[in-house]
């Protein structure tokens, strides 16, 4: 697929090339320095993690198989009746089983896209979701399309290709739709922060790997997981409030330092408090709320930066109140 980004920035570099002879004529315009350096700060970002702009639809298109899946299997096993039980009104349901369709569109979009760039797409996996009953379903769905949100905006910032990521962004809007929806069907708050939190793919990854039982044979992708990150037993992530100490549990936790709390709105994007090895614990920061991501890191920078190469373990979601 052509990408319009690098062919400008080809275009760009060979004016600058001929506009050497002509040293009174500006070479390029500020709103094309703008859009050059653009790409190069997205190719650079991509090229560091592996990741073409091909492999980013893969990515997404792994995700959108994951929740077709989800909604799929779920309405396969739980009738009407029992969404109606949990206080869900007809229209509602309808809508629930709306965004499983939408899901579905969105598979045949990234299919289709990368089929044109001469790439075989990935195919679906073996999931296990671990719902028993209607209320887990749409439990798991509140993290699933908060999740979805949180893939598209941190992608946005990988991809070069500007058809591309207009059609990333087509979808972001629909998935945002998804989440605000399932919040409140569930009685939650419908907008609990002001922004959305963007996460890297690996991160989107580690959150969405233990869904995954297996994948056919060339249908894995080039992202490994981090190491699990839970709440300790006897605690649960659904409620956890600003001050409070949380006990963690993972098999990496000896090389963590600092716990980390991503959530929208904070600058640079993550809030560190001292991980204590001895307890497993650490406190919630105060200016967290709503879906929060929390992950195990080396260091506790200050400039509110979480990177893969300091992350532990994690993320793991955590509802701060």
């Amino acid at each position: 697929m052509p990408s319009i980004i690098k062919t400008l920035g080809a275009a760009v570099l060979g004016l600058a090339a001929v506009s050497t002879a002509l040293p009174a004529v500006p070479r390029l315009t500020r709103g094309q320095m703008k859009m050059y350096e653009h790409a190069k700060r997205q190719n650079a970002a991509a090229a560091a993690l592996g990741l073409t702009d091909i492999d980013i639809l893969q990515f997404a298109l792994t995700l959108e198989w994951l929740e077709a899946t989800f909604y799929q299997q779920g309405f396969a096993q739980f009738p009407a009746a029992d969404f109606q039980a949990l206080g869900l009104q007809q229209r509602q349901i309808e809508d629930l089983l709306k965004i499983g369709k939408t899901e579905e569109d969105h598979v045949i979009l990234l299919q289709g896209a990368i089929a044109q760039a001469g790439v075989q797409p990935v195919q679906p996996c073996t999931y296990n979701f671990g719902f028993t009953d209607a209320a887990g379903m749409v439990a798991t769905a509140a993290v699933l399309e908060n999740v979805g949100v949180s893939a598209y905006l941190g992608a946005a910032a990988l991809v070069s290709d500007g058809s591309i990521l207009t059609t990333a962004g087509s979808i972001l809007t629909v998935e945002a739709r998804h989440q605000t929806f399932v919040r409140t069907a569930s009685a939650a708050v419908a907008v609990p922060q002001a922004f959305d939190t963007p996460l890297s793919p690996k991160q989107v990854f580690s959150l969405a790997a233990p869904f995954i039982a297996s994948c056919p044979e060339g249908s894995n992708l080039v992202l490994t997981a981090f190491p699990t990150l839970a709440m300790a037993a006897g605690q649960g992530a659904a409620q956890a409030g600003a001050g409070a100490t949380v006990q963690l549990q993972s098999d990496a936790a000896a090389g963590a330092t600092h716990c980390a709390f991503t959530t929208g709105g904070v600058p640079g994007g993550t809030l560190f408090t001292p991980f204590d090895p001895a307890a497993a614990a650490c406190v919630v920061p105060q200016g967290v709320a709503g879906i929060t991501y929390v992950s195990l890191a080396s260091a506790g920078p200050l400039d509110g930066v979480l990177t893969d190469e300091i992350t532990v373990a994690g993320p793991m979601v955590m509802q701060v109140s």
